[in-house]
């Protein structure tokens, strides 16, 4: 009895933040260890379907950069990266597509829908979901030249999200699972960062919420211990700094980005822990780093 008397507790906790979230948007971007290791993903497929049927908008933004490596490794086509992004020629963009669309995004979208959940699989090519263009990187700067601009090759950037697609799925209690792949103007086909593409998802819809799932406990300081909450000048003063470096860049960029087009709070928060999700939403203390507004 007493056992059920706390599970009873556990539930009554909830209780306010299901009252302030209802019928809000979350937009989660899924990747890291939770992506591979099949009890988390378990899990996080569990918690994706609750949040739907307790009444909240989950929309899933994923990744796939291993899964996309070990088939290039496969086919024998060297992978490249510069400044953290993929070289994406014309035989690489091929993979990562049908990688990506075609065999992670309709994984996830499988899970769930067994699980009694109603997903629906996108990429940035569906309803014009996601237009790209061509971004080049410049790397280096020296006294005496300029930085070398270097082409990536059809790796992009976000120009326009086409929100009324999602819109209308959140609508219809369909949770959307979105591949990272954009398309241009001219019909180009661009691989984009996922953390750029759930950044600029969750500014376009004014989420309640952006959550990153990492391979970390958050945000680190300088001393290696978890910032638990940060503003925006703070995350770009630690970019600056040269305290965050690698992967957790974008992630706070795209955070600061979303904050600053509408979204209440951003989360980076360590995806190897089971439920990560439910326990920054639903309880008090939460999980990882929150990052809010000015």
């Amino acid at each position: 009895m007493e056992e059920l008397i706390k599970r009873a507790e556990v539930l009554i906790e909830s209780l306010p933040y299901l009252r302030a979230f209802y019928q809000k948007t979350f937009v989660i971007k899924y990747g890291g260890h939770a992506m591979v290791d099949e009890t988390l993903k378990k899990n996080f497929i569990l918690d994706m379907v609750l949040l739907k049927y307790v009444g909240l908008n989950p929309v899933i933004v994923h990744g796939g950069g291993p899964q996309i490596g070990e088939f290039l490794e496969k086919m024998h086509i060297p992978s490249r990266f510069v400044g953290g992004l993929r070289v994406t020629d014309d035989a690489t963009m091929d993979i990562v597509q049908m990688v990506l669309v075609g065999k992670v995004n309709k994984e996830i979208v499988n899970l769930i829908n067994q699980v009694g959940g109603k997903a629906i699989g996108l990429s940035g090519k569906d309803g014009c979901l996601i237009e790209a263009k061509k971004i080049n990187f410049q790397e280096g700067e020296l006294a005496d030249k300029p930085p070398e601009i270097i082409d990536l090759g059809h790796v992009g950037q976000v120009v326009k999200i086409n929100k009324e697609v999602l819109e209308l799925l959140n609508n219809k209690q369909f949770i959307p699972v979105i591949a990272p792949v954009g398309m241009g103007q001219g019909g180009e086909t661009f691989n984009i960062n996922a953390d750029w593409v759930a950044g600029e998802i969750a500014g376009a819809l004014k989420a309640k919420k952006l959550i990153f799932l990492t391979d970390v406990r958050g945000v680190l300081d300088k001393h290696h211990n978890l910032i638990s909450s940060m503003r925006v000048e703070d995350g770009e003063s630690l970019i600056r700094n040269k305290t965050v470096t690698g992967g957790m860049i974008p992630k706070i960029q795209a955070a600061i980005k979303a904050i600053k087009s509408g979204v209440e709070k951003a989360h980076i928060i360590d995806g190897r822990i089971p439920h990560a999700i439910l326990l920054e939403l639903f309880t008090s203390r939460g999980i990882g780093t929150e990052i809010i507004g000015e």
